[in-house]
């Protein structure tokens, strides 16, 4: 094996240290990094604790199914169109632009913004939803990405990843635009452990969340950045228009970026928080309601996730939970999961006290992780004679 030798270790460290240096008073340290569980793993001297983290996400089985799982628009054949792969690295380049301005640690605004979304459901937010319903009916927790994000990377795929990475995925998304970004102190392992459990029963609780490092606001804050524009754009690639409000921001995706980043780091710098100007605030504010107003819930955008994505999913969810239950070890969800070494041994072997893997858990666990060309195509093989098979109309290149 190619080992470095002691005298180019020193180098290299001296030359992190010198980098580290230059970081803000408030930034995180790379020694201040907190593994999830005990590791006896020797120091890497070509990658901070951080560094290390992306590359357990980015090698990950769960980040490759990010190029097939739409954000808004799922029924298009259309290559222009935002996937959750190439949303994170937008999310990952606003969130270094900002992180590099304000002295920050960017291996850990990398780490969560390459994390951020690997638990996501297949067909976007409406996906989320219909999975959540079905959880709660079934075992009386709520399903959330973010959430899921850290259960796939810390405990399906034990990754082990820390805490600071972990709490900026959980934390990293809100349903509101704040004028001021102020993060929380950061939980044990155990207290984290807790507030991920709280997430499954609580409804409200998440909302409550903030990321404990500055790094995670940043992250939180550009998501919303990236995905606010770029929605606008995929609409109209698709020729879908909306007459969107001209604010202070602008409301194309290149002004929307531009113009946000420049007002953050304006009134952000060394100082311990993010903040936005008021006029900035209310701007953004407003072009997340117009999204929501006059893009998702347009009838043509919902009624595919309503009248056929939602029954299809419960009836993936009702078969893969008796499958489970009767131990049919010819259904896909044995075949192509459980019986596959990688999850078996992590649900069976490495199971602790915050590995739930009841049926209704590993259930949601798998239809989380299907790409949206997958959920269809297990459902037709499942279900060969179902009249929702007809019902799933893509536009095509040339329509």
């Amino acid at each position: 094996m190619k080992k470095l030798s002691e005298t180019q270790i020193r180098e290299l460290r001296s030359t992190f240290d010198s980098a580290e240096s230059a970081y803000s008073r408030y930034a995180t340290r790379n020694a201040s990094a907190i593994r999830m569980h005990d590791s006896k793993q020797q120091p890497d001297p070509l990658r901070s604790n951080f560094a290390i983290d992306t590359d357990r996400i980015i090698n990950c089985r769960f980040y490759n199914h990010g190029s097939d799982k739409t954000q808004v628009f799922s029924f298009y054949h259309n290559d222009e169109i935002t996937r959750r792969a190439s949303h994170v690295q937008l999310v990952s380049r606003i969130a270094r632009k900002i992180g590099r301005a304000l002295g920050l640690n960017l291996d850990l605004i990398e780490a969560i913004s390459i994390g951020h979304d690997i638990g996501h459901t297949p067909f976007g937010h409406a996906g989320e939803r219909i999975l959540s319903d079905l959880y709660f009916a079934a075992a009386q927790k709520y399903f959330n990405h973010n959430v899921h994000s850290v259960r796939a990377l810390n405990y399906i795929l034990h990754n082990n990843l820390t805490v600071q990475t972990l709490d900026g995925i959980l934390c990293h998304c809100g349903e509101e635009v704040h004028e001021k970004y102020e993060p929380s102190a950061l939980p044990s392992p155990d207290m984290f452990d807790a507030m991920l459990e709280r997430c499954y029963t609580d409804r409200d609780y998440i909302r409550t969340l903030r990321p404990s490092t500055l790094e995670g606001c940043v992250v939180r804050l550009s998501d919303m950045i990236a995905y606010i524009g770029k929605d606008r754009q995929d609409a109209e690639t698709l020729g879908i228009f909306a007459d969107f409000s001209d604010t202070v921001i602008g409301k194309e995706n290149r002004d929307i970026i531009d113009n946000v980043t420049c007002d953050v780091i304006a009134n952000s710098m060394g100082k311990p928080y993010l903040s936005l100007d008021p006029d900035v605030y209310e701007a953004l504010s407003l072009c997340k309601t117009e999204n929501y107003t006059k893009l998702y819930s347009l009838p043509e955008i919902r009624a595919p996730y309503d009248n056929t994505v939602a029954p299809m999913m419960k009836k993936l969810f009702d078969r893969f939970v008796c499958d489970i239950e009767r131990e049919d070890h010819a259904s896909p969800i044995y075949k192509q999961y459980l019986d596959v070494k990688l999850y078996r041994e992590n649900y069976f072997l490495r199971r602790n006290a915050h590995m739930s893997a009841q049926p209704a858990d590993i259930a949601v666990d798998f239809i989380a992780g299907m790409t949206d060309d997958y959920f269809l195509d297990v459902f037709e093989y499942l279900f060969p004679d179902d009249p929702l098979n007809a019902q799933i109309h893509f536009v095509g290149y040339f329509d």
